[in-house]
């Protein structure tokens, strides 16, 4: 996803993709030890899809926090 669509979610929806993706990283890391994967990139798309995740919830509760 990208960080426009990201930003348009509210936090709780945001920290259950985070999870979603994080097990998907999981899972293809290990899926990858036993066997490799057709893409390995799908790793690294992946990887860095959890950390812009992380980088609009930071950014959203940052915002939030201010607020007040």
């Amino acid at each position: 996803m990208k960080a426009s669509e990201l930003k348009e979610l509210t936090i709780k929806e945001l920290e259950e993709k985070i999870e979603n993706e994080k097990s998907l990283l999981l899972k293809q890391k290990l899926n990858h030890a036993v066997s490799p994967l057709d893409n390995p990139l799908k790793i690294k798309h992946t990887r860095r899809n959890v950390a812009r995740m992380l980088t609009v919830l930071r950014q959203k509760q940052f915002t939030e926090t201010k607020k007040d």
